[in-house]
């Protein structure tokens, strides 16, 4: 009965879309796709804000130890989901925002891949991390004045790991090592975000994975293009070889999907990941983002960008560019205790509330900021980072230290992390 409700549902959604773009082309004819819904109040403001004269930004000139030369041993390092790093880092150099007079900044930036350390098959590896970073940081403390002063407050890092800079990619040993302690004073740009979380900083700007741009338009289908498939997903259902007993992986989210569904035809589910995977997202209605062994994925970008509902299960999570990005109303949250319920609870939302979230995610302003295109374009995740940083300014008296006073423990944190790098 249920399967039947959701196929007749599919049906009605694409008769609506179709009758929506007969209307497009009646109303404007020269206008191509379908019909876009502006996002109202301060996000939409937020998401048309330039940033550009509002904030001047110094870079540190680093050894290429600390970054080009990592990229060059290993040029993967600018595909993968943590590759943010290296793309602000260029942005930066070309901005507008950037001073090359460090005593006119507002914020001061140190160019650290702390994820452009590979294994064979392509994964970080973050166990260097953190002598990276603390290598860097006593070198910028001990060639410039500027850190001395504030301890790191008028300083950003972009630290794209799982869990931040708490710098593993397992939850638990995260949290056992907690965010750097020479960190705790500096904003962090990450990825990760989960509320109360010991690895989500206070203050940090939450940014999505990258997703390369230029691949996803590559693979753009037309936009009247029908969504036949219900509830799509690719990805792992188990991590065998991290959690070999299971159920620690994703929290057993994502086993409870394939174990609950595997079978149902309204969920396209599997491991597989195929050539088509893009043009799929784009066919269907709901797409699944499930946490993984952090709360987000890139899923979460590819849904936005094709349009795809994106069904967000990770209870807690700070999502990305959330002051900008009307997340409640284009997507469903869904806790993971309820996931074996997730076909009677898609099966239930009305029609036109699916619409007016597909409305809402076909403005283009949204799908800008969830991306780090090259060159840079004007609203996108580049420009949402410097809006993050704008809506900081100006720093407080307290940022400032006193002299001879001082609040960061250079010896604390794992023995580990107290070697040279």
């Amino acid at each position: 009965m249920m399967a039947r409700r959701a196929l007749v549902a599919i049906a009605v959604l694409a008769a609506a879309a179709a009758l929506l773009v007969a209307a497009e082309a009646q109303q404007a004819p020269a206008q191509q796709g379908h019909q876009t819904e502006r996002i109202s109040g301060s996000a939409g403001d937020v998401l048309d804000d330039d940033p550009v004269g509002r904030l001047k930004v110094f870079i540190y000139d680093l050894p290429g130890k600390y970054n080009k030369k990592l990229l060059k041993k290993d040029p993967r390092c600018l595909n993968h989901m943590f590759a943010a790093e290296i793309f602000m880092h260029r942005f930066l150099l070309s901005s507008a925002v950037r001073t090359t007079n460090p005593e006119e900044a507002d914020w001061f930036y140190t160019p650290v891949y702390p994820t452009c350390d590979l294994t064979p098959s392509g994964l970080p590896l973050p166990f260097k991390s953190p002598r990276m970073m603390r290598s860097a940081i006593e070198l910028i403390a001990t060639k410039w004045p500027y850190w001395n002063r504030s301890e790191g407050a008028d300083h950003f890092f972009v630290t794209p790991h799982d869990f931040g800079a708490c710098f593993h990619y397992q939850e638990e040993k995260a949290i056992g090592r907690g965010i750097l302690p020479l960190l705790q004073r500096a904003t962090l740009v990450q990825t990760f975000g989960q509320k109360n979380h010991v690895c989500l900083k206070e203050g940090s700007i939450t940014i999505p994975p990258f997703a390369p741009p230029q691949k996803m338009q590559n693979h753009l289908i037309p936009g009247e293009t029908p969504r036949s498939i219900f509830v799509y997903f690719r990805g792992l259902f188990y991590d065998t070889g991290n959690d070999p007993e299971g159920g620690y992986y994703a929290r057993g989210a994502r086993a409870s999907v394939w174990e609950n569904f595997k079978n149902n035809p309204l969920f396209d589910i599997s491991t597989d990941h195929p050539p088509t995977y893009y043009e799929d997202m784009q066919r269907s209605v709901f797409c699944l983002c499930p946490l993984g062994w952090a709360p987000w994925s890139p899923r979460l970008v590819e849904a936005v960008v094709f349009g795809c509902i994106p069904v967000i299960i990770a209870d807690d999570i700070v999502l990305p560019f959330a002051d900008a990005i009307p997340w409640e109303e284009i997507g469903v949250f869904v806790p993971e205790e309820d996931v074996p319920r997730l076909d009677s609870i898609l099966t239930s939302i009305p029609t036109e509330d699916i619409l007016r979230k597909q409305r809402l995610l076909a403005n283009p302003s949204m799908k800008q900021a969830m991306l780090f295109p090259q060159p840079a374009q004007a609203g996108d995740a580049f420009h949402q980072i410097l809006n993050g940083l704008a809506r900081k300014l100006p720093h407080g008296e307290n940022v400032f230290l006193k002299p001879g006073q001082a609040r960061l423990n250079w010896t604390a944190g794992p023995v580990g992390d107290l070697k040279p790098w």
